[in-house]
């Protein structure tokens, strides 16, 4: 089967992608926003990127600082739009299915020329606040209600986006729920695991804007600071915002603080893995990384829960805390000593989440489910 993906460069799509390695079907891939850079780690895959400018002429980068206006009026001339790129790969190409990653970038974006080609099947993956988000906006919802019902199949991360979607005028066939990027190499990150009793750590997911909410569950740790002089608190992936507000209330002077930038996926899940307690919070999302991540690292979750995705996999005060409201420093300080004075309640969900629900996201299980339901299309194909 040839495979035609669409998406932007992010490494959720690159850990997907990986999955169809040694399948046999032939996968093709288009940068939506054209990063120039070719991805090593899907190498098997015939990769469109530096499309976007007809030409790369000299002094374009020295134009565009002295005199912008004449560059963009060039631009104009130079410069390829993603409709007529996947136009002229259809036609290249003659995939079986164009498979698209996120709605507005991916998928709306290319609704004319997808039109073009009805004969094509069509595939959507949505991911995080793709619907549950984006549905909020008189602009975004209109995108979706008009792109839904031309998609054929669609994954999600989360069970709640597929009933979203079906609300919102999807009609196709659900192909099923997975990580955004495929599952975890459990066995690469279990000798990073110390035993409960040694974890004396507090890790908190560090962004702060126009989703996330870091700086609450910072404000609701000011609350409870004496109760928490005997862990490490770490937040990860911190950025400006948060910086300042640790700042400002004095969490920087704390003994027990610190704040890391910049860690890549394996260095924050070496992280995990000493940490007793995991928080992540933000207004909207799928099924959170930090959640699935928490749990591979059999670590205590205190998660958010918008728009009842992260109730998928933890039932309230039994394999882990749920914060009903991410605005409410309060109520997320009154989960954390939930947690830190009930250290038999936070083991026993521990276990529960290694027993029932972490081998199910072991990176080749994942892959083998996915790849079925590719076969499921291949199949549908031929008939």
């Amino acid at each position: 089967m040839r495979i035609l993906m669409v998406s932007m460069f992010s490494i959720h799509f690159f850990r997907w992608a990986e999955q169809l390695r040694d399948t046999g079907h032939q996968v093709y891939w288009i940068d939506v926003f054209d990063s120039n850079t070719s991805v090593k780690s899907i190498d098997f895959i015939e990769q469109t990127v530096g499309w976007r400018n007809r030409w790369d002429y000299p002094g374009r980068y020295l134009l565009k600082s002295k005199v912008p206006a004449l560059y963009n009026v060039i631009n104009k001339i130079n410069q390829r739009d993603l409709n007529s790129i996947l136009e002229e790969k259809i036609k290249e190409i003659q995939p079986d299915i164009v498979h698209s990653f996120v709605l507005q970038s991916a998928t709306f974006s290319i609704l004319k020329t997808m039109k073009i080609f009805p004969e094509i099947k069509w595939v959507y993956s949505a991911w995080g606040n793709d619907l549950f988000y984006r549905k909020n906006f008189e602009n975004d919802l209109n995108n979706i209600k008009t792109t839904l019902p031309e998609i054929d199949y669609m994954f999600a991360d989360c069970s709640r986006d597929y009933l979203l979607a079906k609300d919102l005028g999807f009609n196709g066939k659900y192909l099923g729920t997975y990580p955004t990027g495929g599952g975890y190499n459990l066995a690469e990150y279990d000798k990073f695991n110390s035993d409960f009793e040694d974890r004396h750590g507090i890790i908190i997911k560090g962004y702060q804007g126009k989703l996330g909410r870091c700086n609450k569950v910072l404000e609701g740790l000011t609350m409870i600071k004496t109760e928490l002089k005997d862990y490490k608190i770490s937040v990860y992936g911190a950025n400006k915002e948060v910086y300042e507000f640790a700042k400002k209330n004095g969490l920087l002077e704390w003994s027990n603080f610190i704040i890391k930038y910049n860690l890549s996926q394996a260095e924050v899940l070496k992280l995990m893995g000493d940490a007793k307690i995991s928080i992540g919070n933000s207004i909207s999302d799928g099924l959170p990384n930090t959640l699935l991540e928490a749990i591979i690292m059999n670590s205590f979750p205190i998660q958010s829960n918008p728009g009842g995705a992260s109730s998928e996999l933890i039932a309230h005060e039994e394999n882990g805390l749920l914060i009903a409201d991410p605005e409410n420093p309060i109520e997320i300080g009154e989960l954390l000593l939930k947690a830190i004075n009930d250290p038999v309640f936070m083991k026993r969900a521990i276990i529960h989440n290694s027993e029932y629900i972490k081998p199910y996201l072991e990176r080749n299980n994942i892959k083998i489910q996915v790849q079925k339901q590719y076969r499921i299309i291949e199949k549908q194909l031929i008939n």
